[in-house]
């Protein structure tokens, strides 16, 4: 669109401006004949700068060549104005380094930068000039305004930071087992009477007598698994294991004769126990250790591991002794239920008597309040009586939802650096004390998704608005709202909007609503916008508002 600089003296017939201007002084007069182009037409501030390109079209005749033109940006805003760097343009004959326009005339384009200070929401920019001459400088009698600005509506993203919660581990349900052994001779299946009088035996029995006493444990069965050493023919300890199996089953009813536990009983064989010699092997301090745990990790044939392994004459004396005897066995293993404490009853404990809950039943509870100061109490509680480092985490992150900056730096020291939640959270401390670079090297090194969030978030402040919405597609409210508008996309930015009831949401709603020219939607919203006088006024200067004023 065609703009001149002096509109106030009319349209001058080109064939007489091509006369005059062989006056340098006639360069004012005809200042008409000059167009302006300015991109954009509405100043934005991005990453707090205001970027301008301006390009002035000289007609034919119309630079005089022994003229100086300086046209100088000022944008002007409430409280004051600034300049930008002055353009300057020479006549053919002008023995300066300034730009050359010669009497054919030809276009001229200047990109100039602002730094947004405050009051710049209302402002405009403008083109001041003089014609020089020698010792002579005519002014052009009027300053010439270009664009309005400037929108700064990127500065509603929210830079509180995101906060990351670690996960308790709190079971409502905890699957026990209570376990014995029935120990046999080398190559026998027979229950010796002893095995069924020893003290594991006994302390076996009493734990299923009392079981049923127990309001919150309930058995759901037992397995009864059966094995032989890995030593001798494979066949011959298949056989020997299948043995195991069954007089065990039938010393376990001996057992629990007078007990009769509930649940169903599975019986399993296991043959040679070659996983449990290598845990076995892994526990000792005998010199061959390795040498031996190398022939289990080479070779899967059992025949080739005992052969390989009895040729380690020195040391398999050693195992026939300390090592496989403990592997000629029958476990009996009783399947217990625990049923933990109920969301009530932690509530009620949390009321009561927090010290009767564990670690995680501490980090579970406060999962089931909205009050901030018991949230605090129960993570505090976590992380001082158990030393629990994600309580610290957790603590801090709360420390953090309520302003409290420094108290949730100092929990995060006692924390593990290395958790993704705790680097996120350092993140939001920096963020919190406006150390955004920091903040960034934070959410960039957690990786977490609450910290790719946030760093979404420090993209929109740094105008990198294409990486804010891959960050953050898909997420509601403020922040995703503004990625969304930023980049264009209008329909998806309401919708990240559509369940905010806030003052700040029925803004954004609105600067949403004016870009897609609903005007009813625009004034309905300002009903609400008007109510709150710090936003009212805000909108009063709001370049969004523009054509609803």
């Amino acid at each position: 669109m065609k703009k001149t600089l002096l509109r106030f003296l009319g349209i001058a017939a080109f064939g007489v401006m091509l006369m005059a201007c062989n006056n340098p002084k006639d360069m004012v007069k005809y200042a008409d004949e000059v167009s302006i182009a300015c991109n954009p037409e509405i100043l934005e501030v991005v990453a707090d700068k205001i970027d301008v390109t301006y390009t002035l079209t000289f007609p034919q005749g119309y630079f005089h060549p022994k003229a100086i033109l300086e046209v100088t940006p000022v944008l002007v805003y409430e409280g004051g104005e600034v300049a930008a760097q002055p353009l300057k343009l020479q006549g053919e004959k002008v023995l300066d380094n300034f730009n050359v326009v010669g009497t054919e005339g030809e276009s001229v384009q200047h990109k100039i930068r602002f730094d947004y200070v405050e009051g710049m929401a209302k402002s405009h920019l403008e083109l001041r000039s003089a014609v020089i001459h020698k010792d002579n400088t005519w002014p052009f009698p009027a300053a010439y305004k270009i664009a309005d600005g400037a929108n700064i509506t990127y500065k509603w993203v929210e830079l509180k930071g995101e906060t990351a919660i670690i996960a308790d581990n709190y079971q409502k349900i905890i699957h026990e087992a209570e376990e014995t052994n029935i120990m046999y001779a080398k190559n026998s299946a027979q229950v010796r009477a002893r095995e069924l009088t020893k003290a594991e035996i006994k302390e076996f029995q009493e734990f299923l007598k009392n079981l049923p006493q127990d309001e919150r444990r309930v058995i759901k069965g037992t397995d009864i698994i059966a094995y032989a050493s890995p030593e001798g023919p494979i066949d011959f300890n298949e056989e020997l294991s299948e043995k195991r199996m069954k007089s065990a089953e039938k010393a376990f009813q001996t057992i629990t004769r007078r007990i009769n536990p509930e649940g169903d009983v599975s019986l399993q064989t296991k043959g040679e126990d070659w996983e449990g010699f290598q845990e076995l092997i892994s526990q000792t301090d005998l010199g061959d250790k390795d040498l031996i745990l190398r022939v289990l990790s080479m070779y899967s044939d059992p025949v080739i591991r005992e052969r390989e392994i009895r040729n380690m004459s020195a040391v398999y004396k050693i195992l026939e002794d300390k090592v496989l005897p403990k592997l000629r066995r029958a476990r009996l293993i009783a399947n217990v239920e625990f049923t933990n404490y109920s969301d009530e009853e932690l509530i009620e404990l949390t009321a009561t008597n927090m010290d009767a809950m564990n670690k995680e039943a501490l980090l579970y509870a406060a999962t089931l309040t909205k009050d901030s100061d018991v949230k605090i109490a129960l993570y505090k509680k976590a992380a001082e009586k158990f030393n629990c480092k994600r309580g610290y985490n957790n603590l801090a992150a709360m420390y953090l939802n309520t302003g409290k900056v420094n108290e949730a730096a100092t929990a995060l020291a006692k924390c593990d650096a290395s958790n993704p939640m705790v680097i996120n959270n350092l993140g939001v401390v920096e963020l919190r004390k406006g150390n955004y670079d920091k903040a960034a090297e934070y959410f960039a090194k957690s990786g977490c998704e609450t910290a790719r969030y946030n760093q979404g978030a420090l993209d929109i402040l740094n105008g990198k608005y294409e990486e804010a919405l891959d960050k953050l597609h898909g997420k509601t409210h403020m922040n995703g709202a503004l990625a969304q508008l930023l980049n264009g996309n209008l329909d998806q930015a309401e919708a990240a909007m559509e369940g905010c009831k806030c003052s700040g949401g029925n803004y954004i709603k609105a600067v949403i609503a004016a870009r897609k020219g609903q005007d009813a939607r625009v004034q309905e919203l300002m009903e609400e916008i008007n109510k709150v006088p710090a936003l009212a006024e805000k909108a009063a200067k709001d370049i969004e508002f523009a054509k609803y004023r």
